[in-house]
């Protein structure tokens, strides 16, 4: 019951705010090449709540925030062929754990945790109990992110492996079937400002999307006939978001960082439904 409550407690959490994800930068779209700002690239998932703390911190230190968003998998490489990051966050530890060992940059730090849900259309009749049973059926079609390139597609998998665990046979059909729809390199791109899983839905590309809870629910924000549902606790998967500095760093990005792990950047983040480290 403990995961359903955490999952049940973002999903609470996020739905008292609207748009708390918004479309991912364009591959290859820097925000901002201010040399002077601190260059900040982080998960698409986290738009929301890295926009507003950069804004209280500037507004606060007089120190400029540059902001990037992608997937944290194409972040990366892009960080590997000399972008100029001095800050990245992502949407696990994996990412910067290899950026970590490659050296110039130091051990990640744990700064927020998220879940993954399922988001529904409305045609989609099903509780966390009957939700599996809904995916595996040949005419629900189930879109995810990009695995490598994403780590939400990462633990839609790990969800497709759990699945696996109570219904053998369970994770070929899912792996089989699934849409990678987000997060890759050649992913259709929605309008800019758009909120990518709403604007899947009304393009019908797919019946449910595995995605983080914060998503789905800044995506039923928009469009209240969407469902969100909580995996259930045998199949629940967590999202531990790590982040890690260039070694060198400037003093700003250094602060930028501290900041990230203080009352009120949590405070920022657990309103829009992530959970405390």
């Amino acid at each position: 019951m403990a995961c359903r409550s955490r999952a049940t407690a973002a999903i609470a959490a996020c739905a008292m705010l609207l748009g708390a994800c918004s479309t991912p930068t364009a591959p290859g779209a820097d925000v901002d090449a201010d040399a002077d700002a601190v260059q900040v690239y982080a998960a698409g998932s986290l738009r929301a709540a890295l926009t507003e703390i950069a804004r209280e911190h500037q507004a606060r230190t007089g120190q400029k925030v540059a902001l990037t968003f992608g997937a944290s998998g194409l972040l990366r490489e892009r960080i590997e062929k000399g972008a100029p990051a001095q800050l990245f966050a992502s949407a696990n530890t994996a990412h910067p754990e290899r950026l970590a060992a490659g050296a110039g940059w130091q051990a990640p730090v744990v700064f927020a945790r998220n879940t993954l849900c399922a988001l529904g259309s409305e045609k989609i009749d099903a509780t966390p109990d009957t939700l599996l049973a809904t995916l595996l059926r040949s005419d629900v079609r189930v879109g995810t992110s990009t695995p490598r390139a994403d780590p939400s597609g990462d633990y839609a998998w790990e969800f497709f492996r759990r699945a696996d665990a109570l219904r053998p046979g369970a994770y070929a059909l899912l792996d089989a079937k699934a849409l990678k729809l987000t997060g890759g390199a050649d992913s259709p791109m929605p309008p800019a400002g758009r909120n990518a899983y709403l604007w899947l839905m009304e393009q019908d590309r797919a019946d449910v999307l595995l995605t983080y809870c914060t998503n789905a629910v800044a995506a039923r924000a928009e469009r209240p006939r969407l469902r969100v549902l909580p995996l259930p606790p045998a199949l629940q998967v967590g999202a531990a978001y790590a982040m890690t500095l260039r070694q060198g760093a400037a003093p700003a990005a250094q602060a930028f960082a501290l900041a990230l792990r203080q009352p009120a950047a949590q405070a920022a983040l657990q309103r829009l439904g992530f959970e405390l480290p």
